[in-house]
């Protein structure tokens, strides 16, 4: 839909946007000149405040989340060498090291910093991120090599997730005669994955269209529990709604908010308005559910019960729930024209300000005690952190913005 602005709300937008464009700046400098490896190749993530690093193990997840986002950072503003090399040097560094070419291509979880081989996790994640990185890579240079690298994986993590033995040997998290069941992080990735490739790839559009499809389907089958407002982590093989367990009981008001803008994406690709009404209804519960009424921001993990979370970082403020906000309240506000997402948007926008973002050092603290306090000693990155959540969500948002300021698209400037 066409949403009309008011003066205010244009002023107010128009000076988010220009934040965000420097913020971005500000991230992309923090990691180009802090974590590139310039002897081994890819990505060091584990840094301190200033940038400095604390350790030397590399994520293979974010040597694939950073070829991917220096890439998508070419497709949207145009090739500038400096991105290319980066995302160049990561896809180079996960082609050498970070496959375990003796276990049917299944990738590594952590390496060492040369890339020696640290440890395999049953998850298939890091042939997600590898599949996007080359996909975006070969969107920017055509080289054919990496499509191909990113059909073969891509491939390879649909069949694990849907019934592939894995060739690692490594099996599931609990014993299946006594508990199995469903993970909501592998139809909400794999939307989002696969809206990647078809974006790139084209020529196998109807395919990734197919298997777009059935995530949606997926996550509102099993998932989604209207019941109990919410949607749920980890359900029965069926979508059962296992309550006396506390792992059957945990929502993730970020996961589900995340997802929520995948969902928006797949409902402008296929012009379905009933799923923007469905995501918005998961928007609904997942920041009624999870925002901090005394302290502000989102809440980790939160129990569909009310009872105690098993997990003891549930009460945490973490960076990437609070991208996934912004992102998914902007769309909303972007696509339903309903003022309460706009100030959603707003309200999340000040606390990051506020709360995660480090003017003088650059980047954001990734984790936060429930006050709204840094960690100590703060980090910028670490295993799960690095560029990918918070560049993300600066130039999806940059991009959103746009549109709703009716301004061109920002390709070739960052700053422009």
């Amino acid at each position: 839909m066409q949403t009309t602005l008011c003066e205010t709300d244009r002023a107010r937008l128009g000076e988010a946007r220009s934040w965000m464009r420097e913020e971005l700046d500000r991230c992309v400098s923090f990691w180009l000149k802090n974590g590139m490896d310039g002897v081994n190749g890819g990505v060091y993530t584990c840094l301190d405040r200033k940038g400095e690093i604390f350790s030397t193990d590399k994520s293979v997840w974010m040597q694939g989340r950073c070829g991917w986002i220096f890439s998508w950072l070419c497709h949207l503003y145009g090739a500038r060498e400096e991105w290319l090399a980066a995302a160049k040097s990561c896809l180079d560094f996960m082609e050498a090291h970070c496959i375990n070419r003796d276990a049917g291509n299944r990738m590594y979880f952590t390496v060492t910093g040369d890339g020696r081989p640290l440890r395999q996790r049953r998850y298939c994640y890091s042939e997600a991120f590898y599949a996007m990185a080359n996909a975006e890579y070969y969107g920017v240079t055509g080289e054919r090599a990496c499509l191909d690298r990113a059909r073969r994986a891509y491939d390879l993590y649909w069949d694990l997730n849907h019934g592939m033995p894995d060739p690692t040997g490594l099996g599931p998290k609990t014993i299946p005669e006594t508990r199995t069941g469903r993970s909501h992080g592998i139809p909400m990735i794999c939307l989002n994955v696969t809206a990647i490739l078809e974006r790139a790839d084209p020529e196998r559009g109807a395919l990734y269209r197919e298997r777009a499809a059935q995530c949606v389907d997926e996550i509102f089958r099993y998932h989604v529990h209207p019941e109990l407002g919410c949607v749920l982590e980890n359900v029965g093989p069926n979508g059962e709604a296992n309550l006396d367990y506390t792992d059957g009981r945990i929502v993730n008001p970020g996961h589900d908010i995340e997802g929520v803008w995948f969902l928006l994406e797949q409902a402008r690709r296929t012009g379905d308005g009933d799923l923007v009404e469905k995501a918005a209804q998961i928007f609904d519960w997942a920041i009624e559910a999870g925002w901090d009424q005394t302290y502000g921001g989102l809440l980790y993990f939160v129990d569909a019960l009310g009872r105690p979370p098993e997990a003891y970082e549930h009460d945490m403020k973490l960076w990437w729930p609070h991208d996934e906000t912004l992102i998914a309240s902007l769309m909303l506000y972007r696509d339903t024209g309903r003022e309460r997402y706009l100030e959603w948007f707003f309200k999340t926008l000040d606390y990051c300000k506020t709360c995660f973002s480090d003017p003088e050092y650059g980047e954001w603290y990734g984790y936060l005690r429930r006050d709204g306090k840094p960690t100590e000693p703060p980090c910028k990155g670490s295993t799960f952190k690095g560029p990918f959540h918070l560049p993300r969500m600066l130039s999806v948002c940059d991009t959103v913005l746009g549109e709703l300021l009716h301004s061109q698209s920002p390709a070739g400037t960052v700053n422009g």
